[in-house]
């Protein structure tokens, strides 16, 4: 008997359903399988893209790219004192020459080498500069004689009989380039152990160690004197009142700076504009955006009547600091003046000398 024709459209069109289902399915399949979902996650865009490159190289970010070798040449004895030699030593720094003072202890020297400090001076005039001048003579000789460190005072290029130009710390990444380079130096010599290097720095070389330190998190070891400039806001805040100080030093790479940020106000912070320091390009230039990274140790030392420096520079940094987990102390000292003279310089040296040997 023949089905109704009622019967016959209902089958059709159920067939018909079935029928697009299964091309719909193997449709939709063969699709994607044409075009997968990519699990290569997507690089995040360069925040420092539209940066000149002659400004990017100063940011931490540029630094941390960089690699640091280097040689340790020791030239000829210049003295000996208690528990130590001084040797005129050298090393190249991005085919800069730079030349230093080296102390070795006249002890038996420890399994692995000695622990060292590098101590990395102020700011002195480049044209009168000498390598065994007056100039930190009391400090690298008082540390010598303590005999438990090797001691290595570069003079950062353009200073003394060191090529280049001194640019100045702030603005310029050379002074940091020449402090790691003076790092990997030391660590090539037999008589050093490379993993027990530490940075001791005064007045503008705080600025170029913490620097030094954002870029080379592993340092394990800081010293912190009388130390200036680590958020650039505090420049523009506290200013530095050394009269020889002139921040048109670093001309060669203010350049460049300018190129990345409305920076003129922050070569003369005295003017009312300053820039924007929440920009890409600042972020990647200061320190302290770093300081979580840090894997070493920092102690800092500040005279409250420093007429040079503000003691609100080290106060600023150690309370930013006290937001990290990074280990740190903070010392101030009611005199002693920009350079911690006198039983300031005596207490100081103690704390700092014993901070490294708990440290390296």
């Amino acid at each position: 008997m023949p089905l109704p024709c009622r019967y016959i459209y209902i089958i059709c069109t159920l067939v018909a359903l079935a029928t697009l289902g299964w091309w719909s399915a193997n449709h939709w399949t063969r699709s994607h399988a044409l075009t997968p979902a990519s699990d290569t996650p997507v690089a995040p865009a360069d925040p420092l893209a539209d940066v000149p490159a002659r400004a990017r190289a100063l940011t931490i970010p540029a630094l941390r790219e960089r690699t640091y070798h280097s040689h340790l040449n020791v030239e000829k004895l210049l003295e000996t004192g208690p528990n130590y030699r001084a040797y005129l030593a050298s090393y190249d720094s991005d085919g800069a020459r730079v030349y230093g003072l080296l102390t070795i202890p006249t002890g038996d020297t420890p399994e692995g080498g000695w622990p060292a400090i590098v101590l990395m001076h102020g700011y002195v005039n480049p044209s009168t500069y000498q390598t065994n001048g007056t100039a930190y003579r009391g400090w690298w000789q008082s540390a010598a004689r303590d005999g438990r460190f090797a001691i290595f005072k570069p003079d950062m290029r353009g200073h003394g009989r060191s090529e280049g130009i001194a640019t100045g710390p702030y603005y310029s990444a050379d002074y940091v380039i020449d402090a790691l380079n003076a790092r990997a130096a030391l660590a090539s010599n037999e008589l050093i152990n490379g993993q027990q290097i530490g940075f001791w720095g005064h007045s503008m070389s705080g600025n170029t160690l913490l620097r030094a330190a954002a870029a080379a998190p592993d340092i394990p070891a800081l010293a912190l004197w009388a130390g200036a400039v680590y958020t650039y806001q505090d420049l523009v805040d506290y200013w530095i009142t050394d009269p020889s100080y002139s921040p048109e030093r670093d001309h060669t790479t203010a350049r460049a700076a300018r190129e990345a940020s409305d920076s003129d106000s922050l070569f003369d912070p005295r003017r009312s504009q300053s820039p924007d320091f929440s920009t890409p390009f600042w972020h990647a230039m200061i320190p302290t955006n770093y300081l979580t990274d840090l894997q070493g140790a920092i102690t800092i030392h500040h005279a409250l009547d420093d007429t040079v420096v503000s003691y609100r520079y080290s106060e600023d940094l150690n309370a930013l600091l006290d937001q990290t987990s990074v280990p740190h102390e903070y010392f101030t000292y009611p005199s002693g003046g920009h350079n911690l003279t006198g039983a300031t310089f005596s207490t100081a040296l103690s704390r700092t000398l014993d901070f490294f040997a708990r440290h390296l």
